[in-house]
């Protein structure tokens, strides 16, 4: 009998991974590709769905793919869309579940890749337990996922909890986003807020860092991040920066939704404490006082595995199972 999987898809503004998962959670293959390589998203599904059936061939056995399970920035479950977002290679309204279908007649679901996540973080990681939580995802962009009472937070019109497109300190806070508005916090909280951060405090300062030699073209979070663990004093303060404002934001957040936990996700999030220890401290900081002590900040259950992948595959799951 062929082992039944679902193919979980997680859309990055760089890569997207996807993963072939069974029931249990396992992820049985996985592999990725460069978004931004293909201009239009059309051609993009097909090479996709290409990829995704050669991937399942290696496993070793017969296999029967009941579905796929996107996860993208400003992923629509309502309409099975991706609208307007800003960190991919194509714009306005893409109709990423139609394209989808011209090759399967297998069910897709799409949704917002960081309620991907919070899926995947509820069925499969640290918040098995938990039925009120925040996943924050912290790559390109900032994405958000909210549960509460156990249930995904999708509102009226399936996009609640775009939290890296909310304001910081307007009038102070002025970057220009991918959005088209200014002052977002992915614009400051991100991989690529890392960057701008790191390049303004250079800009301010005339103390030596190994960073000066690299335009932001070169400069990724990844570098910073071993900059700063080699005592680097300005990556040290470009991570001390982005963790202060995520939390203060944080602290909006816990008064929103009252959470018991917060986790981060994502590539940011790896730099652990260079991120956690500011944002922590922060949040705390800023909380009021019937929250103070008790929300819990956490990395990710799953950060030996891709958390969108499995959560976008649990799409499928739950769709079958309810």
């Amino acid at each position: 009998m062929a082992k039944k999987v679902v193919a979980g898809v997680d859309i990055g503004g760089t890569n997207t991974v996807f993963g072939l998962v069974d029931r249990e959670g396992n992820i049985l293959a996985e592999d990725r590709m460069k978004t931004f390589h293909y201009d239009e998203a059309e051609v993009y599904v097909a090479a996709l769905y290409e990829k995704i059936l050669l991937t399942g061939q290696k496993i070793g056995e017969e296999i029967e793919i009941l579905g796929f399970g996107i996860g993208a920035p400003m992923g629509n479950i309502n309409k099975n869309t991706i609208e307007y977002p800003a960190n991919l290679p194509w714009k306005g309204i893409i109709p990423i579940g139609d394209f989808f279908k011209r090759h399967t007649s297998l069910p897709v679901v799409v949704t917002n890749d960081a309620n991907a996540a919070a899926v995947g973080e509820m069925v499969y990681g640290g918040a098995k337990n938990m039925k009120d939580f925040v996943v924050i995802t912290l790559g390109t962009g900032l994405g958000s996922g909210f549960v509460v009472n156990g249930k995904l937070l999708y509102g009226h019109d399936g996009f609640a909890g775009e939290l890296g497109h909310t304001a910081i300190r307007p009038g102070d806070c002025n970057r220009e986003c991918d959005c088209g508005r200014k002052g977002c916090l992915e614009t400051y909280v991100s991989a690529t807020g890392l960057k701008r951060t790191l390049l303004k405090i250079m800009a301010d300062s005339i103390e030596p860092s190994e960073m000066r030699k690299y335009s932001f073209e070169q400069l990724d979070s990844e570098m910073i991040h071993k900059a700063a663990l080699k005592g680097d004093k300005l990556a040290i303060k470009a991570f001390e920066r982005t963790g202060r404002m995520l939390g203060y934001k944080l602290a909006d957040v816990v008064a929103h939704t009252n959470p018991e936990a917060i986790f981060l996700f994502g590539g940011l999030a790896l730099a652990k404490e260079l991120i956690f220890e500011p944002a922590r401290e922060h949040m705390e900081e800023n909380l009021l006082h019937i929250y103070k002590g008790k929300v819990k900040l956490l990395p990710s259950g799953l950060s030996t595995q891709n958390a969108a992948v499995l959560g976008a595959s649990s799409l499928i799951w739950s769709l079958r199972e309810s």
